[in-house]
């Protein structure tokens, strides 16, 4: 019996390391191609569409949803760091995926988001983004091109977009 556990675990153990390879090619795929262009509502209900960013400010979107410890510590991360992005000429847009708006706004009450958070509760511009775990950070560049993708924030990577 301990031998079969043994090797369910094993079995596991391999498929799983091999679904996250994909993902993390997945994800390295996106990087150097355009931004897709989304329109999505904010909790507020304004529309809100990547492609009037384009030529302007470089982007930073932020995948995220309510169950996931690591994107709760990452909200309020991002959150700190806020105004210091938004100073030196970086928009952040957090957006929820797969979520209706009552959750969201549940787990928002209580914390100040200074950010923007967008709802993608069909999850077609997470899919748009290859985005396959959250927390999914992707940097986008002022020209609409993507050069970051991963799951921590891009500290350097972001400076690097500020200055081109």
């Amino acid at each position: 019996m301990k031998l079969l556990k043994g090797i369910s675990l094993v079995i596991f153990m391999l498929s799983m390391s091999c679904a996250l390879a994909n993902c993390a090619r997945a994800q390295q795929e996106m990087v150097g191609m355009a931004a897709p262009d989304f329109r999505l509502q904010d909790i507020q209900g304004n529309t809100v569409t990547l492609s009037s960013y384009k030529n302007k400010e470089p982007v930073l979107l932020f995948f995220w949803t309510t169950w996931c410890a690591h994107c709760e510590s990452e909200v309020g991360l991002l959150n700190e760091k806020y105004a210091g992005l938004t100073g030196e000429g970086l928009e952040v847009l957090s957006i929820n995926v797969g979520e209706s708006e009552g959750l969201v706004r549940d787990f928002i009450r209580g914390r100040y988001l200074a950010y923007r958070i967008l709802l993608d509760q069909n999850e077609n511009v997470a899919r748009s983004y290859g985005v396959t775990g959250v927390p999914t950070y992707i940097l986008i560049n002022r020209k609409g091109s993507i050069i970051f993708q991963d799951s921590y924030f891009p500290q350097e990577q972001y400076k690097d977009s500020l200055a081109k």
